[in-house]
């Protein structure tokens, strides 16, 4: 049998190397969400790396280990976003020329962090291997290295770091879960948990959109594409690397659909107070959607990067709430009279609703003496709307629920 790409001594000398240069983040266990998953649930915050992000523990390992002539002439590096941070941070750091090749989907927020690091960016192509072929384009015309996101033994290492991590601080887990983008980090991670702990089970997690690991595991013809909240596991290819270590090493790789992610980003802003993108829910979204893989054991989730825009966490948190209950769109059938809008409103007042939006409709209904009123309200939960809808309905009106709950 073939040895693997990166041993477990590579990553306990990549912590050595990285020591004091990435922050240590916590590994906490989650009440909440271990009741809410029948599961011991530990997290580990990477989120609250620098750069916001486990990315710069690959980056830096690997910059670190660089000859002074590759350091002169500088690095490039293709990134959706942050794998580009860490790498442009540490470079600026260090004293290293950076230039990062991002594809034209990245996030606003993760090109302006980018460029505030020092590095200079290049925004080409609509996918990942795009920005790729630039990068190397580049590479070549200019004397650059190259730093891999995910394909590169220095960066295997130094993502495997947040597994030493782990294990030194909650010993006791049993099963470790990571996302899964070119497979860098869950490479890195499966080294040093099997190679630490023989017996733990080692799960990737990716989008249902890209699931190019779960697929070539499978020996199934590999089929990604189309929009993800995850962009940061939107890779249609894994590493060889990676893959060899995936081969040996992990225990097997779950696929989830973008509304779970949804509601783990909502549920660790809520629960955790703490800011995830969506490649850093998809391991708690893995316990939504399969709880009975996961339940009774004791569950370290990798929260990998907090990266997301501020338009779509809004977004998000606001689908939660529809999805919920409490947010809800009723329409009300009333007589085209006066006084009517004040009663609609007392009802749904009086039942505790709090009204946000009111649209008066008149000109398309079919009578013309009645009117349609659209009211977007506030409300705790399903049960509350049936309240609302039961107290409007006892008044005489003719309520149907839009949106917002499943009744």
């Amino acid at each position: 049998m073939d040895a693997l790409p990166v041993t477990l001594a590579d990553i306990q000398a990549a912590a050595a190397r990285i020591k004091g240069a990435v922050v240590r983040t916590p590994c906490l266990r989650s009440e909440t969400l271990s009741r809410i998953a029948e599961a011991d649930v530990w997290l580990k915050f990477e989120n609250l790396q620098f750069t916001a992000s486990f990315k710069e523990r690959g980056a830096l390992n690997t910059l670190l280990q660089l000859s002074e002539a590759e350091r002169r002439r500088g690095v490039i590096a293709m990134s959706a976003g942050n794998h580009a941070q860490g790498v442009a941070y540490h470079a600026g750091r260090l004293g290293i020329p950076a230039t990062i090749v991002m594809p034209s989907f990245t996030p606003n927020t993760k090109v302006t962090h980018t460029r505030g690091h020092g590095a200079a960016v290049v925004l080409h192509g609509d996918t990942l291997a795009e920005a790729g072929a630039e990068a190397h384009r580049l590479e070549a015309a200019e004397q650059l290295t190259f730093v891999h996101p995910y394909d590169d033994p220095r960066i295997i290492a130094g993502q495997g770091t947040i597994a030493l991590e782990m294990l030194q601080d909650a010993p006791e887990l049993d099963t470790l879960v990571a996302p899964v983008g070119g497979g860098g980090m869950i490479g890195g991670c499966a080294i040093v948990a099997r190679g630490l702990k023989p017996d733990i089970k080692v799960i990737g997690v990716e989008t249902a959109s890209y699931s190019a690991l779960r697929q070539l595991l499978a020996g199934e013809p590999v089929t990604a594409g189309g929009d993800t909240i995850a962009e940061g596991i939107a890779v249609s290819d894994i590493g060889k690397l990676p893959l060899q270590i995936a081969r040996r090493l992990l225990d097997r790789v779950l696929a989830v659909e973008e509304v779970v992610i949804e509601r783990a980003i909502s549920l660790l802003i809520e629960v955790e107070k703490t800011v995830v993108e969506g490649a850093g829910a998809a391991g708690l979204a893995a316990l939504l959607a399969h709880p009975a893989a996961f339940r009774g054991r004791k569950v370290g989730l990798v929260l990998s990067g907090g990266n997301i825009d501020t338009r779509l966490m809004a977004s998000v948190l606001l689908r939660g709430l529809v999805r919920d209950g409490r947010i809800v769109r009723l329409r009300v059938m009333i007589n085209d009279l006066p006084g009517q809008l004040a009663r609609v409103a007392g009802r749904i007042g009086d039942a505790g609703g709090n009204i946000v939006e009111v649209q008066h409709q008149r000109l398309f209904g079919v009578v013309a003496k009645r009117a349609e009123l659209d009211v977007t309200a506030e409300t705790r939960d399903r049960a509350h709307v049936r309240e609302l809808v039961a107290a409007l309905e006892r008044d005489g009106f003719v309520v149907r629920v839009l949106e917002g709950a499943d009744l």
